[in-house]
């Protein structure tokens, strides 16, 4: 849902009544991940995609007929094999897609309105639903930021009334309540900090104990992050294809080079920010996590070595260098005798990128940026063609339990 938050931000502003459909879980070759959604308003319009048009139809009819009865309901759609003609997805997956009513008289508007308005911000923010587990709970919906707000896990389907005493109190952390199960409400707002705090997406399953409620739950956890950082060290003219290629993924992405004549504006028109800095001091002081890409391409040992250095001892999540082989070689003896351990060195790409026979400086960007992809998503790197690897790394849950209308 998430995923097209600014629309439905807009939405909201507008007073327009809406039914969203989620992707909760996959399996198999799937085309959407959890958290994909589809949203479709009182006069028919529909924005986003849960399946890349396989079953957007049947969905489109879910969500009107949502917004008709109120009820939210889970459906299951998978290949067809006796009739290819049939709603069901062509490459073979099974998607689970919850569809909830959005309505003025729903409980839980405040709290996806809070959640929207956060996620078209650009603020941190997490959304947690129970996908799986007793038929009173489904549906139900917690708001959690990352300065520990939040809004809490008001009923869906229900139109519960306002929680009791103890659920008030953690209102004060989550702006809700479960409505008797603050316990819950802490549980959940618990598992969905984590994920936030990761920037990931996804499902987590809470045993009978843990829930609070006698039954295991699933919730599908949607993070909404500020966009992750690509810091590229070196004003050259690869440099400016990686800008463009970052920026396309959808990164935030810093050029950093100690040269003012070469870092530039005029040079690097679809940078966010270019500094003008000696590359290590600026990474001393720079804020990076564990999304942050750092791409070196100074080339230039008086560069290189303190940069990496320091680079290779942060909490990031990759640290290529560009150069020959023989410039790899050399450039790792010298950072061993400035004290980079063997293991610190195992985390350094070099020379950056994928064989792609790269020559250009676009070519090379996009070199650089498969390898980041493979690396972030779990991927090989190899032809797909003639490979008998997963097309998706992404992990996805077991089906199982009680699929159907929850009102």
């Amino acid at each position: 849902m998430l995923d097209i938050a600014e629309e439905l931000n807009r939405w909201v502003g507008q007073g327009r009544d809406f039914a969203v459909a989620t992707v909760v879980a996959v399996g198999g070759s799937a085309p959407r991940q959890p958290g994909a959604a589809l949203a479709v308003d009182s006069d028919g319009t529909a924005i986003g995609s849960v399946s890349g048009g396989c079953v957007e139809g049947a969905v489109y009819e879910l969500c009107r007929q949502a917004l008709d009865d109120g009820d939210t309901v889970v459906e299951r759609f998978g290949y067809s094999d006796d009739d290819a003609f049939a709603v069901g997805l062509t490459c073979g997956g099974v998607i689970d897609i919850m569809v909830t009513p959005v309505r003025a008289d729903s409980p839980a508007r405040p709290v996806f309105a809070a959640a929207l308005a956060a996620a078209a911000r650009g603020e941190a923010a997490a959304v947690a639903r129970i996908t799986e587990g007793p038929a009173e709970l489904m549906g139900r919906v917690l708001l959690v930021r990352a300065d520990g707000g939040g809004a809490g896990l008001a009923g869906v389907a229900h139109g519960d009334g306002p929680p009791d005493e103890a659920a008030q109190g953690v209102a004060a952390a989550y702006e809700g309540g479960l409505g008797g199960h603050p316990e819950l409400d802490r549980t959940v707002a618990g598992e969905a900090r984590a994920m936030l705090d990761a920037g990931r997406t996804g499902t987590v399953e809470i045993g009978a104990d843990g829930s609070r409620c006698g039954q295991p739950l699933t919730v599908l956890v949607e993070s909404s992050v500020p966009p992750p950082r690509m810091i590229v060290f070196g004003a050259i003219d690869f440099a400016s294809a990686l800008v463009r290629v970052g920026k396309f993924l959808g990164y935030h992405v810093t050029v950093c080079d100690a040269r003012p004549v070469f870092a530039t504006p005029v040079r690097f028109p679809d940078a966010d920010e270019i500094v003008v800095e000696w590359p290590h001091e600026y990474l001393e002081r720079t804020a990076v996590d564990g999304r942050t890409v750092l791409c070196v391409l100074t080339h230039d040992a008086k560069f290189d070595v303190p940069l990496l250095r320091c680079a290779l001892r942060l909490p990031v999540a990759y640290v290529g260098a560009m150069g020959s082989r023989r410039t790899h070689q050399d450039r790792n003896h010298r950072l061993r005798e400035v004290g980079v351990t063997e293991l610190e060195l195992a985390r350094l790409r070099s020379p950056i990128g994928l064989d792609l026979g790269a020559r250009t400086p676009e070519e090379t960007a996009l070199s650089i940026a498969a390898e980041i992809v493979a690396s972030r998503r779990g991927g090989s790197g190899v032809s797909l063609t003639g490979a008998h690897t997963p097309i998706h790394h992404e992990g996805a849950r077991k089906f199982g339990g009680r699929i159907g209308s929850v009102a």
